[in-house]
């Protein structure tokens, strides 16, 4: 049967400049509002038009799904790209393989995240202080608080109250931090853990963890190799106060002892080599009160990695590079095209030694979930971008399970330092000297994300 279509190609496009411009509450969908259309059926399918649907539809054809976006191309879908990952294709060698679009809302986040995003939908509040709270007034009791929010504070109230949207989650990675010429400067081999006390939606005892309902999030970060740097660890303990700066203990092996850390050194890079802070993590590392100004500046949308991240086929899952001068500079990465997104801006407005003046995150309306940011200094100028893949571990025959569903988490991440031209890779990897990837293990706790765990990691 032929399918009647009843908007210009360009529909959307305008619609989501009037929206824009506007600058009222925020609305989402094109054919019909997105939200309730999620929650009675689960698929973006009715919500946009055929051009929303696939690159095919987007580009006239000129893209077709399994094509790769190149400097040859790119122009096509300006409009679907950052500043900087258009410099990195036309100038840098850098490729994106096009896979389809997943219209499934399941297949987008953790099973269990979501389904109580869709069971929790409408009891999520701010109190006087600013914090989010289900309605009985106790904190937030699991999912996105805000899966249809109205304006940009909701946007990043969500993303910051579950990062990673598991309980609790331990990932191996491996760090590759090139310098301009195109060549690995340093390499490192680490776990980063998280664990939520509080909105926890599969690990018992949940929606709290009885004498944690204080804390919003215990984060680690523990390299395990080089050996030159092996024990050298970071730990936040996040209160669930978002006007409170997160406690900052580091164990450094020269010391031989944990120190607490300033607040600030949450904008500067935990080894050498890196481009990363502790503030990029999930583009909303700091507590979401201790940044201001949050508005939508865009709206439309835009490619980002969602789905075929994971490389079953290499025994510790690692990933493939391209592009740069050694062809080492850029992850193998598929993007999809994302029917909706919103750009949020903020600034670090409790911050006054910030090296960032604001940044923008670009979110998938279906989900809330951030793909892409970039920050500017002091200046104004653009300065550093983050840009993420993620996947759900199931493909071709093989997957990774989370109790009873495939495991769903980032994959492999960029950050680049525009300025100075220096960029990290980041993979998730299956293992690292023995301490593998796990989620929802309650044990994670003791081993990884106390100061004593720090201390043990120094030996």
């Amino acid at each position: 049967m032929t399918r009647i279509i009843r908007y210009p190609h360009d529909y959307s496009r305008r619609l989501f400049l009037q929206r824009t411009a506007a600058a009222g509450a925020l609305a989402t969908g094109v054919l019909t509002p997105l939200w309730p259309a999620l929650s009675a059926t689960g698929d973006i399918k009715k919500v946009y038009p055929d051009e929303l649907l696939s690159i095919e539809g987007y580009t006239k054809g000129k893209i077709s799904t399994g094509g790769r976006i190149t400097a040859a191309n790119v122009h096509l879908v300006k409009d679907l790209l950052d500043p900087i990952r258009i410099r990195q294709i036309t100038n840098m060698g850098r490729e994106l393989e096009v896979v389809a679009t997943t219209t499934d809302l399941m297949r987008l986040s953790p099973w269990e995240y979501t389904e109580a995003t869709l069971r929790n939908q409408g009891q999520a509040r701010f109190d006087t202080s600013g914090n989010v709270t289900a309605a009985d007034g106790q904190p937030w009791i699991g999912g996105n608080p805000f899966p249809n929010p109205k304006n940009a504070l909701e946007v990043f109230a969500g993303q910051t109250i579950s990062w990673g949207r598991h309980d609790i989650s331990l990932y191996a990675n491996k760090e590759y931090d090139l310098g301009p010429e195109g060549t690995v400067k340093y390499t490192y081999q680490g776990v980063w853990a998280e664990l939520a006390p509080v909105g926890r939606v599969s690990v018992d005892p949940k929606p709290y963890w009885p004498g944690h309902e204080d804390k919003l999030r215990y984060q680690s970060v523990i390299v395990i190799g080089p050996q030159e740097y092996a024990g050298a660890s970071f730990l936040s303990i996040w209160d669930y106060d978002q006007n409170v700066f997160p406690d900052l203990h580091a164990y450094l092996p020269q010391f031989k002892r944990v120190r607490r850390l300033p607040s600030n050194q949450r904008f500067e890079t935990l080894v050498p080599g890196s481009t990363l802070y502790l503030s990029d993590a999930w583009a909303a590392g700091d507590p979401f009160m201790t940044w201001g100004n949050y508005k939508i500046t865009g709206q439309g949308p835009a490619l980002a990695g969602l789905s075929g991240g994971w490389n079953p086929d290499h025994e510790n899952w690692e990933h493939t590079t391209h592009g740069g001068p050694n062809g080492l500079t850029f992850w193998d990465t598929k993007v999809e095209l994302v029917p909706e997104s919103i750009i949020v801006e903020a600034e670090p407005v409790k911050f006054t030694r910030a090296p960032i003046s604001r940044k923008k995150v670009w979110f998938d309306v279906r989900t809330m979930l951030p793909f892409c940011m970039v920050t500017f200094d002091r200046r104004g100028e653009v300065f550093r971008s983050f840009d993420g893949a993620y996947s759900l571990y199931e493909s071709n025959g093989k997957s990774f399970m989370d109790g009873k569903h495939p495991y769903w988490s980032w994959a492999h991440v960029h950050v680049h330092d525009i300025q100075s031209d220096r960029l990290t890779r980041l993979e998730q990897v299956r293992e690292i000297a023995g301490h593998k990837t796990l989620v929802n293990d309650q044990s994670v706790y003791d081993r990884y994300l106390t100061t004593a765990a720090l201390r043990s990691f120094g030996k």
